[in-house]
């Protein structure tokens, strides 16, 4: 299987596992690479210079183990002077550019997506998800991500709410628009794992017929846990692997220092991967 993930959080943000206990898991699963990815943005922003510190000094402490990268998962609406020296960025959109007197995700809860939605579109999901993807659509512009991240956040409840058809136009059209867009600026997809390997939903993001669409664009992807704890630095991998094959796909990439200490992007085939 897959044996790096670049989508790790911990207490340092809001995962629930020192750094240091994620890389002994990773070690002990046989990984290769492991990036952390704390978050910055509007409800969570780690204190950045006490990041730095500790996954240096991880890295330095395993480097003969294992390959640690420093990374940040950075908000579509938050400053990306606020990282400086990110080895990679993963683009996420969690918040909506509405004006609040509070910060207003899309993911913290259903109830505050309910809010969102009545507030501020007027009970119209499908208004709320447009101007979502046109957010999403500005995330390379705004933050140069190394890659998206959980394209199609914006249905983290609709499993449970049924809020929006996933299949009707009015959804997938502002979400396909923003994808050919996306993929037109050279930036990768992430298969995220983290609503899947925690129970949350029943599809990986984005769902299977978004990375059709992404494989007909000519987009490229990761695959990522999204992992909040150690034990889910993989799970969900195997369910990613065989969709993303199933969607055309036939390679992933992945992260690897180089040997000057660059950072390197490279592809692994997908059906070695069983």
């Amino acid at each position: 299987m897959l044996r790096c993930n670049y989508h790790t959080h911990t207490v340092l943000c809001d995962g629930s596992d020192t750094p240091e206990d994620v890389v002994l898991e990773a070690i002990a699963k046989g990984f290769r690479h492991l990036g952390f990815s704390g978050h910055m943005d509007p409800d969570i922003h780690m204190d950045w210079p006490a990041y730095v510190a500790e996954v240096s000094r991880l890295r330095r402490k395993y480097a003969d183990r294992l390959d640690i990268l420093m990374g940040v998962e950075l908000d579509n609406v938050y400053d990306p002077a606020c990282c400086p020296g990110a080895e990679y960025v993963i683009g996420s959109t969690h918040f909506l550019d509405v004006d609040s007197p509070v910060p207003m995700s899309v993911d913290s809860s259903l109830a505050n997506v309910s809010a969102l939605c009545r507030d501020y579109f007027g009970g119209d999901y499908y208004a709320l998800s447009r101007a979502y993807f046109e957010l999403e659509a500005k995330v390379y512009d705004r933050l140069h991500c190394t890659w998206v991240g959980h394209f199609d956040l914006v249905t983290r409840f609709n499993d449970e709410a049924h809020f929006l058809d996933e299949s009707d136009p009015r959804y997938t059209g502002p979400a396909l628009e923003a994808m050919e867009y996306l993929v037109g600026e050279g930036v990768p997809f992430e298969i995220n794992c983290g609503a899947v390997n925690r129970g949350r939903k029943a599809e990986l993001y984005p769902r299977r017929e978004l990375l059709r669409a992404l494989h007909d664009f000519g987009g490229q992807i990761f695959i990522n846990a999204d992992a909040h704890q150690k034990e889910l630095l993989d799970g969900g991998f195997d369910v990613a692997v065989r969709t993303a094959i199933d969607c055309g796909f036939t390679h992933v990439n992945y992260l690897a220092h180089d040997a000057a200490g660059g950072v390197q992007v490279r592809q692994v085939a997908l059906d070695g991967l069983y």
